[in-house]
């Protein structure tokens, strides 16, 4: 019989508990709306860091009406203050940037219900302005993201034919956005493309 330090026996044929099998974290569309945001915010992060452009994602405008600190500063009640514009905006080149990240489920349309006119208003204005409007737009069952032209968009909503663009009208008029290690979503190339034309 071999004793351990602490005076306890060997036992041999212990049987050891087996570990329940670890579930796959489930990545719903959310995940995958979510995962594309921060392929965009990567992105932006890598173009601001070699000194290329400078992109940020605009704040959600909200007013706090109370907290709870009871453990810790967390929020629980709390209006929009207004409805925002776009999700994101900078500067490349002495140009404006002025762009809305939008991810779909949908395989062969892009709906118009995703945007809001108020955005349509503001990316008209910053295209009457001569600042460089456009959408990045995800087809996340596809694993596909296209580079689409924001006045493209606004003639399309504005038309009133249709509730949706479809895919391979985007296919055709857009520019598709190859996925990448670094960085993950390359659109600069297409606004460089845009501004040595203009």
């Amino acid at each position: 019989m071999i004793n351990y330090a602490n005076g306890k026996n060997f036992q041999k044929n212990l049987k050891i508990p087996s570990k329940s099998p670890v579930k796959p974290k489930s990545f719903s569309h959310g995940n995958r709306g979510m995962a594309f945001e921060n392929d965009i915010n990567e992105t932006n992060d890598y173009y601001r860091n070699q000194g290329l452009c400078l992109v940020t994602k605009r704040p959600t405008p909200i007013n706090v009406v109370s907290v709870d600190y009871s453990s810790g500063p967390i929020i629980t009640n709390a209006y929009f203050e207004k409805q925002s514009t776009t999700d994101y905006n900078g500067v490349y080149n002495g140009r404006y940037l002025d762009f809305e990240a939008k991810s779909t489920k949908k395989k062969t349309s892009f709906p118009l219900a995703n945007i809001s006119k108020h955005q349509i208003e503001h990316l008209k204005q910053v295209i009457k302005h001569k600042g460089i409007a456009f959408f990045i737009i995800e087809f996340s069952e596809l694993d596909e993201v296209y580079f689409l032209d924001a006045q493209y968009v606004i003639n399309f909503y504005e038309n009133g034919d249709r509730k949706s663009i479809p895919y391979n009208t985007i296919k055709d008029v857009g520019k598709r956005i190859k996925k990448a290690f670094i960085p993950r979503l390359d659109y600069l190339p297409i606004i460089q493309e845009i501004t040595e034309k203009s």
